[in-house]
């Protein structure tokens, strides 16, 4: 819950390089759906790395078509990632974690380098992700 107070402070950055004086609008109505990093998903990118030249990306993942089994086992090259699932439900497997299913209003955060692989998911599967930074490299665990 978001509190006032009668002192002013002034917000700072991640780090003194985050770029200031940037603003970001996606409005719904012009929203762009483009296939990505994985084909049975739909990536809508949020603007979020335009304003913020590079340094995060937000975008909200949905589900082209149905779960045709599990996906590769993979790991990202990068520094944050949050994923709040929307709508539906996805079933994931992490590396020394174990199978975690996660519903509309789930939210977690995942550690940088695990490896995962997606297992099932929902037909309306809806997420929120947030990555830091925009662009980071993806690798397939062979097995």
């Amino acid at each position: 819950m978001a509190t006032t107070t009668t002192a002013t402070k002034t917000a700072q950055p991640l780090d003194p390089g985050f770029p200031k004086g940037r603003f970001g609008l996606a409005k719904a109505k012009d929203a762009d759906w483009q296939v990505g990093l994985r084909t049975h998903f739909a990536y809508r990118d949020l603007g979020i790395a335009a304003a913020t030249a590079g340094k995060v990306l937000a975008q909200v993942i949905r589900a082209r078509q149905p779960c045709d089994g599990p996906g590769d086992e993979h790991t990202h090259d990068l520094d944050f990632q949050m994923v709040y699932v929307l709508r539906g439900w996805m079933r994931t497997s992490f590396e020394g974690v174990g199978e975690r299913t996660l519903d509309a209003g789930d939210c977690m955060y995942q550690e940088p380098g695990i490896r995962h692989r997606v297992l099932d998911y929902s037909a309306g599967l809806e997420v929120l992700e947030i990555t830091i930074p925009a662009e980071f490299e993806t690798a397939t665990v062979q097995p």
